[in-house]
């Protein structure tokens, strides 16, 4: 197609090409457009395609010409990713069509192309992984979450004390000065759910009590238009009850799980928590690769696929709509280093030849069953069937490219 294309902005990925279609091309897809409706349309006194070619250029002119217009732009797009050999990040968009009667056609093609990286340096760096030491405390810690899961909330007489569940009925002032009947909350004290000097309130009253005195809000609320104010607030205390946690014994350990002994479960926290901290150092390690690569090979990112992600992440936020300006604004910068994560993963893997192989993927699958004690053929059925299998290769491929950045670095 005799089309003329001139940049007019290349900067980083991002792209403006000014096409312009010759007048006499224009002229020909307006004949052609014409000719095809003649064959189509009906008109009053004539046969299906029989009417003259002049009355059914003047009857549909505003049509004809809008199939010429999308047929030649689809034409010049097509002739522009041919010459241009353009490796698109995204489907380009159409601005400034210019598309009047008797001249050439011109638009506007915006765009990003893929970025092309070299990755001269990708070794040499010094990595520090942090200590992996599985202490006393750490176990302690990780056994007093599991008995908080499995404690046991008791009533009791007394005045609440943090970290009680309570039952109030709690009513607040209007602009009136009126206090209205009270509303059944139920809180676990000092757990954020009120605001400190209601909970000081609830804290004054045993159960059957009714407590009534004025609280101001704090100067942080929430609610700008509540910050400082003082209201009358009447609580009255149903109910109170305390968190009772199990004891630390062999018999809690056969609730938890599979083991025999207190002894055993606590060595069972201490391996997971070795292995969790093993993941964790290898993430950091990670990261501080990614860190460095980025750091030395500079590269610019398509600005529509860290839109894209941040979306994505925002859907499976579930953020309402009318937050998404706000959440994207925090999140894009985590987006654009996936971005760019990704795309040193990529480059690194084809360049290095270290993608996933089917016999890698039979592998790995293997281990899933063994760990499973199943047979590996219904595994691989089973993660076909989730949709999951592509995952896993992309798991493969990340660990054998930073098996490699390992390799090419030092990490003390």
């Amino acid at each position: 197609m005799d089309i003329t294309i001139t940049p007019t902005k290349t900067e980083g990925v991002e792209r403006r090409l000014q096409v312009s279609v010759p007048a006499q091309t224009v002229h020909d897809a307006e004949e052609r457009a014409a000719r095809r409706y003649a064959t189509q349309v009906r008109l009053p006194g004539f046969r299906p395609g029989k009417a003259p070619a002049a009355m059914v250029r003047k009857r549909f002119a505003e049509a004809i010409r809008q199939q010429a217009l999308e047929s030649l732009v689809q034409d010049a797009y097509k002739e522009v990713l041919e010459r241009e050999k353009l490796d698109l990040a995204t489907q380009p968009h159409i601005h400034d069509v210019k598309f009047e009667e008797g001249e050439p056609l011109s638009f506007e093609l915006h765009f990003e192309v893929r970025p092309t990286l070299e990755l001269a340096r990708t070794s040499g760096f010094r990595i520090a992984r942090p200590a992996q030491e599985v202490t006393d405390q750490l176990v302690e810690e990780q056994l007093t979450a599991l008995r908080e899961q499995r404690a046991n909330w008791t009533p009791v007489d007394d005045k609440p004390l943090p970290e009680d569940m309570v039952t109030v009925l709690l009513a607040t002032a209007d602009d009136s000065g009126e206090l209205p009947a009270g509303k059944e909350y139920r809180i676990v004290l000092g757990g954020g759910q009120a605001i400190a000097p209601v909970e000081e309130v609830i804290m004054e009253a045993k159960p059957g009590e009714t407590v009534e005195r004025p609280v101001r809000w704090p100067d942080d609320f929430p609610d700008e238009a509540q910050r400082g104010q003082t209201k009358m607030v009447r609580v009255e205390l149903q109910d109170v009850k305390r968190k009772v946690l199990p004891d630390l014994d062999d018999a809690f350990a056969r609730e938890v799980g599979d083991f025999e002994s207190l002894e055993a479960l606590t060595a069972a926290v201490r391996k997971d928590l070795a292995a969790h901290l093993e993941r964790d150092a290898d993430a950091s390690v990670r990261q501080q690769l990614v860190d460095e690569i980025i750091a030395a090979n500079p590269f610019d990112v398509p600005r529509s696929w860290v839109d894209q992600l941040t979306n994505a992440y925002a859907e499976a936020y579930g953020i309402p709509e009318a937050d998404r300006g706000n959440f994207a604004g925090e999140f894009r910068q985590m987006a654009e280093r996936q971005v760019r994560r990704d795309l040193i993963i990529d480059t690194l893997a084809a360049r290095e030849k270290l993608e996933a192989t089917e016999a890698d993927l039979d592998e790995r699958v293997t281990e899933v069953a063994k760990e499973r004690d199943a047979d590996p053929g219904q595994i691989y059925a089973s993660l076909q069937k989730a949709g999951r299998l592509k995952e896993i290769e992309r798991s493969i491929t990340e660990d054998k490219v930073f098996k490699y950045l390992t390799e090419q670095n030092t990490v003390e």
